[in-house]
């Protein structure tokens, strides 16, 4: 302990106020554990104040005002100003509701928070250290502890982010103008986003990947539906090409490319942003004091039960490793206070679904094809194209596809890839299918409402079982 340190005891230490720590914090203290919560920066971490919530909610606006200005064919002319300003100013009203209300659930719960950095001295103990002059320390003794330290942005070697010519992605997401020229560095899925959100904005937008297509964790046909929306909207692709080094010139920056050949390129932009992937923050609470060491890329690696190699001590989000999904998060925070107290939780992460939030929208759960013939299923592949949903063509939108994926001897649902306006919440439902054990039938039978999106998931399950009425059988 240090001389002058304030002295606490607690049955759960929590590292980080992000979704996996404030969830581990608030089911903590639903099951009667004593938790303090150990927070440096803003309750809801970077997904609610610089990742998940602000982005959403500026795609949202962009993309209302770049449908009422084209919608020309359903007979409506119109003209949207966006004002950034007022823009920002509401997305940031969102973000202070949900942060305060994250803030007031932990109190409800009796979770103790503390403003602070923490780091661990030794297995059972942590110093948290106050911001600000003058407001001093504290030791902190523990039972067990939850490292929630979440992640940061990458940097490219040369590229140091200074908020003004070259970005992350919460820098973009705090503009007060909208930039001329925007080079986006990255074609994954955080690039994507703010590649088609800055072309409906008005930028030019140009995207250099150092792969040969966009969203490389996805499939071909995937990765050219958003890619090609992307196109209609204006954004230009160069692939193939890495960003070596920028200069400054009078108002913009000066990117140099490179190809595998040698063959170097140069784009100017007004901003740059640099969306490359995020690292586990490993290196932040002092983890081998307590007798841990991760990995070569960041992460503290764990069991199903949460438990990192020294039994007392989980890791959650997006220090546990990949996916790096708040809901992932969210659900192992759930495990690790339960596994504290006593239950016996576990993680399955075969029905953990991510979603990019793109034009149009992707959602996946669980196996496709060649991943459940890679694991010994022999896969039936049922699809529905969203140019026969009724509901998809009065939005406006034809564009995609709900795939899904069952074995052939058992019908088990195995998992699902859907390209289509709100994939994102579409694909719920075939999650909820995965985890309950449903079978092609169970899914094609349950009644949809007409007309809505939804339906498109019974008539791919009907499709795989050669059985749809709404689309051609395969």
């Amino acid at each position: 302990m240090v001389v002058g340190d304030i002295a606490t005891g607690t049955d759960v230490l929590v590292i980080g106020g992000g979704p996996g720590g404030y969830v581990a914090a608030i089911r903590g203290g639903q099951l009667g554990l004593d938790v303090t919560l150990v927070e440096a920066d803003a309750y809801g971490g970077t997904c609610l104040n610089e990742g998940c919530i602000p982005s959403k909610a500026l795609i949202h606006v962009t993309g209302l005002a770049h449908e009422a200005e084209h919608a020309e064919a359903m007979g409506l002319y119109a003209r949207a100003d966006i004002d950034v300003q007022g823009m920002t100013e509401w997305k940031d009203g969102v973000v202070d509701r949900l942060t305060s209300g994250v803030e007031k659930l932990c109190k409800a719960n009796g979770v103790n928070l503390i403003e602070g950095r923490a780091e661990f001295v030794d297995e059972h103990t942590a110093r948290v250290v106050h911001g600000g002059e003058g407001q001093g320390s504290e030791s902190i003794e523990f039972e067990h502890a939850v490292v929630a330290t979440g992640s940061r942005p990458i940097e490219l070697p040369g590229f140091g982010f200074d908020g003004d010519r070259i970005c992350d992605s919460s820098d973009v997401l705090s503009l007060d103008s909208v930039p001329e020229s925007v080079l986006v560095v990255g074609g994954g899925y955080i690039g994507m986003e703010l590649s088609t959100m800055l072309a409906k904005l008005g930028s030019n937008v140009t995207v250099v990947e150092m792969l040969d297509d966009v969203l490389p964790a996805y499939g071909d046909d995937i990765a050219r539906a958003v890619r090609s929306r992307a196109e209609d909207l204006g954004v230009e692709f160069s692939f193939g090409e890495a960003a070596t080094g920028w200069t400054e010139t009078a108002a913009a920056a000066r990117v140099a490319t490179e190809t595998e050949d040698g063959e170097t390129s140069e784009y100017t932009a007004e901003r740059v942003l640099v969306a490359v992937g995020r690292r586990p923050a490993s290196d932040t609470c002092n983890v081998e004091a307590v007798g841990l060491s991760p990995n070569d890329a960041g992460v503290l690696e764990t069991d199903a039960a949460t438990r990192t190699d020294v039994e007392h001590v989980h890791a959650v989000g997006d220090v546990a490793g990949e996916p790096m999904l708040a809901h992932k998060a969210y659900r192992e925070g759930h495990v690790a206070a339960e596994v504290i107290a006593g239950e016996p939780a576990r993680l399955d992460q075969r029905a953990i679904p991510s979603a990019v939030f793109t034009d149009p929208e992707i959602g996946s759960v669980g196996l496709d094809a060649e991943g459940a013939a890679a694991e010994g299923f022999d896969p039936v592949v049922g699809e529905m194209p969203m140019r026969a949903s009724g509901r998809a063509l009065t939005l406006g939108g034809g564009e995609g596809f709900v795939r899904l994926v069952a074995d052939a001897d058992t019908e088990f649902v195995l998992g699902a890839r859907i390209v289509a306006p709100h994939a994102a919440e579409l694909i719920a439902e075939v999650g909820l299918a995965i985890e309950m054990g449903a079978r092609l039938e169970d899914v094609a039978a349950t009644v949809h409402t007409h007309p809505t999106l939804s339906e498109a998931v019974a008539e791919a399950a009907a499709n795989a079982r050669n059985a749809a009425v709404h689309t051609l059988n395969r």
